[in-house]
Parts: C-alpha cells; structure tokens; sequence
C-alpha cells in the first residue's frame, strides 16, 4: 500500500509539472503567433510599397518621355527660327550694328603724368620683400 501512495503521489506531482509546461507551451505558441501576423503585416507593408513605387516610376517614365519628346520639338523649333535670323530682319525690327569699343592699357613704367601704372621690379627687390624669379 505504501508503495501505491508513493506512486501516486509523484504521478500527481508529474501531472501537475505537465500542466506548467501546457501554460508554458500556450504562451510561447501565442508569442510565436503574434510575431508570425506582425511579421505577415510588415510583409504586406512592405510589398504594397514596392508595387505603388513601380507605379509612380512608370507614371514618371512615362511623363519623362513626353516631356523629352516636347523639348525635341522646342529644339526644332528655335534651330528654324535661328536660322532665319539675319542683318535683314534684324535692321527691320530696329537693331543698329555697333562699332566695337576695347579697353587697353598702356604698358608698364611711368605715364606721361609721371605716375607709375604698375611694378618696376629690378633685382628681384620690392622695397623690403625679396621676389625669386624662378620660385614655384
């Protein structure tokens, strides 16, 4: 008899270690469930945001062409009208040819006013700086 309560008593003490690991077991499938439907969403998300950005690119692709196809036109365009462009029709809307005007300088060492245009290094000597002539 003895030895049927000592049986009995650990199969209760099993059973209740078997229950611990059921409650065990229930939270960590529930955690692995929750994980698996956030993972499915941030999937969807994911993928839902490749699509509509093949979408949008194609939709840009498309605009980029139309707007490569306007500006071979406007090119078109300008070169006809650049072409037709001469002394002509410029005179007839006003346009007057100019003479050209450039600016020179005298060369170096003293004006007639006696002013110095520029520096008159000789020897290599500015006052108290000393400039090499061939120094990089």
């Amino acid at each position: 008899m003895k030895q049927a309560t000592l049986q009995f008593k650990t199969r209760i003490h099993n059973v209740n270690i078997m229950n611990n690991n059921i409650e065990i077991e229930k939270n960590i499938f529930y955690t692995m469930v929750f994980i698996f439907i956030g993972l499915a969403f941030f999937y969807v998300f994911i993928l839902g945001n490749m699509v509509f950005s093949i979408v949008a690119r194609r939709a840009l692709e498309k605009e980029m062409v139309a707007l490569s196809s306007e500006i071979s036109k406007l090119e078109v365009s300008y070169l006809t009208v650049s072409n037709s462009i001469d002394m002509n029709l410029s005179s007839t809307m006003g346009f007057k040819e100019t003479k050209a005007t450039f600016a020179t300088r005298k060369p170096l060492g003293r004006s007639s006013t006696g002013e110095t245009l520029g520096f008159n290094v000789s020897g290599g000597h500015l006052g108290n700086i000393k400039l090499n002539n061939n120094e990089i």
